[in-house]
């Protein structure tokens, strides 16, 4: 109740500064470019919305310790929030030591789509949906999908991603619950302190996990 009040204020606030002539997106709204009017509320809560939570649904910068393989480890939690308005959908914090490759690219692609792109943080966060399985893939595509939208990937790329783990992320997401089944982990409690170790070597020491 505090937020819905608070952010009506400030769509007060911001059509009276419209109406002295001030320009709202650029004074108030770093980066959003929506323009409204005194006349035109429904445009100013828009832009309230976007500026209070638009901008926030990523957060926590990306600390990585990395095998000697690309395979990487957060040594820093992440999480993501989902718009208030989807609320079916749930927040997501993705726990230090989670293990991930980022973006699961064939390495025939690096040449113009690199698995540490701009969607670095979403697709970490997918790969945690992929292995926890605390969502449906459906819901955990669809993440990755807003994600990258956030994080300003072009939309060629991420129409050509999500469709990618639309159709083919069935083989990882089953690959992922039978390795979980069979007793693997993906948090890790110790991090390796030589350069040369590889992940398969590392994670075959049960100790190394939460």
């Amino acid at each position: 109740m505090f937020i819905l009040d608070r952010r009506s204020a400030l769509c007060v606030l911001a059509i009276s500064l419209c109406g002295s002539g001030a320009d709202a997106g650029s004074e108030l709204g770093d980066g959003v470019t929506d323009k409204f009017t005194p006349s035109d509320p429904a445009a100013a809560r828009k832009w309230m919305d976007q500026w209070m939570f638009g901008q926030k649904r990523s957060s926590g910068a990306l600390h990585v310790g990395r095998f000697a393989d690309p395979i990487y480890f957060l040594l820093k939690p992440i999480s993501w929030s989902p718009d208030p308005k989807d609320a079916a959908i749930k927040p997501v914090k993705v726990p230090v030591g989670f293990v991930t490759d980022f973006a699961s690219i064939p390495q025939t692609f690096w040449s113009f789509l690199r698995p540490d792109g701009l969607y670095t943080f979403p697709a970490i966060v997918h790969d945690y949906l992929y292995w926890t399985q605390s969502v449906s893939r459906e819901v955990a595509d669809q993440i990755f999908r807003l994600g990258m939208e956030e994080f300003g990937v072009p939309n060629k790329v991420v129409s050509a991603i999500y469709r990618s783990v639309s159709l083919f992320g069935g083989s990882a997401w089953d690959s992922n619950r039978n390795l979980r089944e069979a007793g693997e982990s993906r948090i890790l409690k110790r991090f390796p302190d030589d350069p040369k170790v590889k992940w398969a070597t590392w994670k075959a020491n049960p100790e190394v996990f939460e």
